[in-house]
């Protein structure tokens, strides 16, 4: 072998290494921070290391967690949807709109049997994401646009049907999975836990899955690939909006109440999850794994603070910082990957 042809096989095994390296960093950096997170309350707070606790974090992350196995599908494909709480809100209220209520509760609804508004209920969520799933891909508006009108129509369904009131009632189905437990396990985190493995193996042994990745990485490539990128764009806005309606709907069950504006923290909470667990928002890489990672983060850094006792206002100002982190790791961590493409390192 000549010089030149040693100090070509010499370079391109290292760019091979430090592309690996790169990614690595990028992987590694939302479990670094879950790490870090884990070891320092636990220093911090004898109360905090315990399985009540876990089983505490847990329940506390499952409906956020339901909400961002959809945003995940959506993210992927390189699209948003900032109707997810709304969506989440319009379907926990028409649930209990369609349950019989206490004399009490002063509402003109519709008594159906607990089956049938189930089934009421999710038809409102799978419209309301059809609805942004014929915008986005048909009509051309950019999902930002579309999914923003959206939480404005979802949130006005809702304070159409509650008119400012409260309810209680839910069907025994949605109350049980809501708000009861399975031996010490909340059904919820059941649910939530179901969910997530759905969606992973979705992704990750689907042809479907591979679709998503393929739109989300490099969409005009799999167009020619004979991909229908917009089936694939519209299946993902209705997955997010199913997603939102069984949240809702176990939500409601879980704060014991419907009510205008109750799953208005969610939006930030599930985008959070999602970004901070590594998922690009440039689509094409992530997935269920890298949310489960950022819903830990979450639900960890906020039971951490109460448990240290940190001022409230405060607590509102470090989950921002972690979230602008999270962000630039974000984008950092795309510059990577596109250093490792072929053409960065030719």
């Amino acid at each position: 072998m000549t010089v030149d042809s040693e100090n070509l096989v010499a370079a391109g095994l290292d760019r091979r290494v430090r592309s690996s390296f790169r990614g690595k960093v990028a992987n590694f950096a939302p479990f670094a921070t879950l790490l870090t997170l884990l070891i320092f309350f636990a220093i911090a707070s004898p109360s905090f290391a315990s399985l009540d606790n876990l089983t505490n974090i847990l329940t506390e992350v499952s409906v956020t967690g339901i909400i961002a196995v959809g945003l995940t599908f959506v993210i992927l494909c390189a699209e948003i949807d900032l109707s997810v709480a709304s969506v989440a809100n319009a379907t926990g209220i028409a649930v209990a709109f369609f349950t019989a209520q206490n004399a009490s509760v002063n509402i003109a609804n519709i008594p159906l049997s607990g089956g049938l508004a189930i089934v009421v209920a999710l038809l409102v969520c799978v419209s309301l994401g059809v609805a942004n799933a014929i915008g986005i891909t048909w009509i051309g508006v950019p999902s930002f646009i579309m999914t923003l009108a959206m939480l404005q129509i979802a949130s006005g369904i809702g304070a159409l049907l509650i008119r400012g009131q409260i309810a209680y009632a839910v069907p025994p189905l949605i109350s049980t999975l809501g708000s009861k437990s399975i031996g010490p396990v909340p059904w919820v985190v059941v649910v939530a836990a179901t969910v997530l493995l759905l969606g992973h193996f979705t992704l990750r042994y689907t042809r479907f899955g591979r679709y998503v990745y393929m739109v989300g990485g490099n969409r005009e490539a799999a167009e020619y690939s004979g991909v229908n990128v917009r089936a694939v764009i519209a299946s993902v806005m209705v997955i997010s909006a199913v997603c939102s309606g069984l949240a809702g709907m176990l939500g409601v069950a879980y704060f014991g109440s419907a009510q205008q504006e109750e799953f208005d923290s969610y939006l930030l909470d599930s985008i959070s999850a999602v970004v901070v667990g590594g998922t690009s928002l440039f689509g094409g890489q992530g997935g269920i794994g890298n949310t489960v990672i950022g819903l830990f983060v979450l639900g960890i850094l906020n039971n951490g603070l109460d448990h240290v006792r940190i001022d409230s206002f405060l607590k509102i100002l470090i989950r921002g910082l972690i979230l602008l982190a999270a962000l630039i790791i974000n984008v950092y961590a795309q510059r990577l990957r596109a250093s490792r493409s072929p053409v960065a390192d030719a």
